[in-house]
């Protein structure tokens, strides 16, 4: 289940990334262009995965703990899956960009999971994606964006069969058919993502894990299209050594030959062994960072994950995360502590491939500080060497975002023609990112208002 929000950054940034909330046993994830002169949208055409660096010693443990739980902490008794072809139609009114994103990501599930998945119109399809309206899906699900539900095939059939055997994870002993209900009037990008989540969620594993840096089988939500990691997983999952009705310590068993098979670079790696998130931690992060709770709660409970990240000895991502989240917090009232919190953020985020995407998100909060002090060089060199990070990652919000911060460090730093160029290279990304026309201006006045000398230049 994923449950997720629009979150600020620095100085009025919007990322178009999601946070989280709190969650039950739903897989979900939380959440119209008008063409008035803005540049074509521009779309990712060929992927570009990076190669897990896990041991196949952590993707194990990781696998068991993905298949056999649900986010809530529930345990699932067996292993579920669908055997033979799987089918995916899609009903509703999907937006213009669904199909080719649909067919990308089909397309990588055969060529980098080997799962036999196709898309097929008939009625017998296993898979119905139903694109439907935000207010549909808040209806059934109020703080979720998108969501995936076994045993229905549309919203009406799961009003019906709502909080019984049919539609809970736990009772399933075999996947025969599932429902995907994904926004029609969100963001290219939004709905994208959404794809890509639940029907992974579908076929595949339905827990999170904060634990996991590269992979968008994690609740902090940066990474929103599948990683290598994540086809490795699936892969696993849909071995032929595996089926449905597998215990736990079945599947534990077969799965060393399974990874040593199909990911023999893992077999050398050293193991990390990151401690399990406890659920103290988990729940201040998502009252820090979730709807529901006001400035002052938000605080303590930022504070509860620093002080618990800090108890548990952390130095990876969680640690940094906990310094992001305070950042966030601190934005309005402090901007000076919130700075030294993404820079604490940025160093445990480390050098790591694994964690590459994370601070590209940090370096545009960052960088919108140097702008708004004036240090075109200082955020030029911030900014630029994640461009091709959130290039590579199929993020078109964060890339439309750095590529607008550099065009006003490139002003700031005398070479206004080469920005002007830049921005208007961001703005077929921002089209993809952030959706219809008014969210993409809204989106350069933002950014354009961190210059020092704009905002000299209105103040006259």
């Amino acid at each position: 289940m994923r449950k997720a929000r629009r979150f600020l950054l620095p100085m009025c940034l919007v990322l178009g990334a999601c946070m989280p909330v709190a969650q039950n046993d739903t897989a979900t994830r939380t959440a119209v262009i008008v063409d008035t002169g803005l540049p074509p949208m521009k779309a990712f055409t060929v992927p570009r995965p990076s190669t897990p660096v896990a041991s196949n010693s952590d993707m194990a443990r990781d696998f068991l703990d993905l298949a056999f739980e649900l986010e809530s902490g529930r345990s699932l008794p067996v292993l579920t899956r669908f055997e033979g072809p799987i089918s995916v139609r899609v009903t509703g009114a999907p937006t213009a960009s669904l199909g080719s994103d649909l067919g990308r990501l089909l397309y990588r599930l055969r060529t980098e999971a080997g799962i036999n998945i196709k898309h097929d119109q008939s009625e017998n399809a296993q898979i119905t994606i139903q694109a439907v309206t935000r207010a549909d899906i808040r209806r059934h699900l109020p703080q979720a964006a998108c969501f995936v539900v076994p045993n229905v095939t549309s919203l009406a059939e799961y009003r019906a069969y709502r909080r019984t055997k049919r539609t809970s994870w736990s009772q399933l002993r075999s996947r025969e058919k599932l429902a995907i209900f994904l926004p029609n009037d969100a963001s290219p990008q939004e709905v994208r993502d959404c794809l890509h989540e639940e029907l992974a969620q579908a076929i595949g594993p339905l827990n999170d894990l904060y634990r996991l840096p590269d992979s968008v089988f994690n609740d902090d939500n940066v990474h929103t299209v599948l990683t290598g990691y994540d086809m490795m997983i699936l892969r696993a999952y849909y071995d032929p050594a595996l089926r449905n009705g597998m215990t736990r310590s079945q599947v534990a068993d077969r799965l060393p030959s399974i990874l040593a098979r199909i990911n023999p670079r893992g077999r050398g790696g050293a193991a990390k062994r990151l401690a399990k998130t406890p659920r103290v931690w988990i729940e201040a992060v998502q009252t820090a960072l979730g709807p529901g709770a006001n400035p002052s709660q938000r605080r303590n409970a930022a504070n509860e994950a620093l002080n618990v990240a800090s108890a548990m000895g952390w130095t990876d991502h969680r640690r940094a995360f906990s310094h992001y989240a305070m950042g966030r917090l601190l934005q309005a009232s402090d901007p000076n502590a919130a700075q030294q919190q993404f820079m604490q953020a940025q160093r445990y985020f480390g050098r790591g491939p694994e964690t590459a995407l994370h601070r590209a998100y940090v370096a545009s909060q960052l960088g919108a500080y140097a702008i708004s002090a004036g240090q075109g060089e200082q955020a030029l060199a911030l900014i630029t060497p994640h461009l091709d990070t959130a290039a590579r990652h199929e993020n078109a919000a964060l890339l439309s975002t750095l590529m607008m911060l550099r065009a006003e460090a490139l002003d700031l730093s005398g070479r206004a023609t080469e920005g002007r160029k830049v921005r208007l290279d961001s703005l077929g990304w921002a089209r993809y990112g952030f959706g219809s026309d008014w969210a993409v201006r809204a989106k350069l006045r933002e950014i354009g208002s961190l210059n020092p000398a704009k905002r000299r230049k209105h103040a006259l």
